[in-house]
């Protein structure tokens, strides 16, 4: 990917073509360009400097601010501590003149760009109800499916680009990133790397024919696309522009029962995702949790644990029947399962460590994992139900009773 922009012959000009045919090829390579830029959000490779560094002077001077000093960072928490020590934050400011700052003005340049290329996009759609129902039809579904029952290209490439990718990376590992850093950076943060769905969700419109932006439009996208593409966080100044260097180690598994290839990051064994200066996550199936989750789960630390879904991991990590026996859970009720025969639901009470009691229903998930195992899982329960029966019919919002007529769960 290139930083250098991509010049339209009209100067502009914007339009919505009218290309009705989304259950050609195209579809297809709707999934290999988000996979692409899966790829790029979850990448442990060194940066493009010379990229990285000329889409943000590009940043800059369409802002009125000339090339800024560029510091590099191992990381982002490295990011936020050296803007915290250096006194960065203090330039920046919402108030009064602050709006004159090159982080704010960067901010509304992108701001009013994607407004503008929203307001093209809109143009296509048919009306918004319908719209949102196509667009949950389409979460459902592979964008191929969804084009061959006539889902319309906008609902497809909002479900299977900008709602995947947001998921996967926004959401998923940016989220957890922000965990090892302070609740205010004291700065605008752009996560590079991880908001790739803003990038790929107009780039799939143009690259497929379904829109032509404006001139200046197409060309922050361009730089836009670049910059994703080179490296990982980054906060503009005024004078300088720190920039964080993508992670060194990034592990990430497919969410079960997905079908857009959204992620979440996990690791059985080992930190999920590590940075050069030795910051690092355990992630278990998406959940940030301790160290010792991983490394040292012990019965004693888990009924310690204030964290709900913390403990949840700490016991799938040593397993149930063990946790079971170890902790000497007391069984309230077993039941066949109507949902998933050949299986059991029992339920227990557990204590929390801290003068509580609570309810968990243990069962086996009705549907198998990518590995072809079934997931025995624990769901905690109000503590006044006392039926296992009552208890995974809870879970669906149902009753006991209309929970024994089920054919299949998944």
């Amino acid at each position: 990917m290139s930083a250098a922009p991509f010049r339209s012959a009209t100067r502009h000009r914007a339009t919505f073509t009218d290309n009705t045919d989304h259950s050609a090829e195209y579809m297809f390579g709707v999934e290999a360009a988000r996979d692409a830029w899966l790829a790029h959000g979850l990448c442990a490779r060194p940066s493009d400097r010379t990229t990285a560094e000329s889409a943000v002077e590009t940043f800059y001077r369409r802002a009125g601010f000339s090339r800024p000093e560029f510091v590099w960072v191992p990381s982002p928490p490295a990011g936020s501590d050296l803007i915290a020590a250096e006194g960065l934050a203090t330039t920046l400011s919402f108030a009064g003149d602050g709006v004159q700052c090159v982080s704010a003005r960067i901010a509304t340049m992108l701001s009013k760009s994607r407004r503008r290329m929203d307001a093209l996009i809109a143009r296509g759609r048919s009306d918004w109800p319908h719209e949102r129902r196509a667009i949950e039809t389409a979460r459902a579904q592979s964008p191929d499916n969804s084009a061959r029952v006539g889902i319309s290209p906008n609902a497809i490439i909002r479900a299977a680009v900008w709602d995947s990718l947001r998921t996967s990376l926004f959401d998923g590992a940016a989220a957890a990133i922000r965990t090892l850093m302070p609740a205010v950076v004291g700065g605008v943060s752009w996560y590079g790397q991880q908001e790739a769905h803003r990038v790929a969700y107009y780039d799939a419109y143009r690259r497929f024919g379904l829109a032509r932006f404006r001139s200046d439009d197409v060309e922050l996208l361009d730089v836009h696309t670049a910059l994703t593409g080179a490296t990982g966080w980054w906060w503009a100044f005024d004078n300088v522009c720190v920039v964080a260097e993508r992670p060194t180690a990034l592990h990430a598994e497919p969410i079960p029962g997905r079908v857009h290839n959204e992620h979440r990051l996990h690791h059985p064994d080992a930190p999920a995702l590590e940075f050069e200066d030795g910051r690092a996550l355990f992630v278990q199936h998406g959940t940030v949790v301790p160290d010792w989750v991983v490394l040292e789960p012990t019965v004693e630390r888990i009924a310690r644990e204030r964290n709900v879904e913390v403990r949840r991991c700490a016991i799938e990590r040593i397993g149930w029947d063990t946790y079971i026996d170890a902790a000497g859970l007391a069984l309230i009720d077993r039941a066949d399962d109507p949902g998933n025969v050949g299986h059991t639901l029992q339920l227990y009470v557990i204590s929390d460590g801290w003068g509580r009691s609570d309810h968990i229903l243990l069962a086996v998930n009705g549907s198998p994992e990518r590995d072809g195992r079934r997931r025995r899982y624990g769901i905690y329960v109000p503590t006044r139900i006392s039926s296992a029966l009552d208890a995974a019919a809870w879970t669906y919002g149902i009753n006991g009773a209309d929970y024994a007529r089920l054919v299949r769960r998944t």
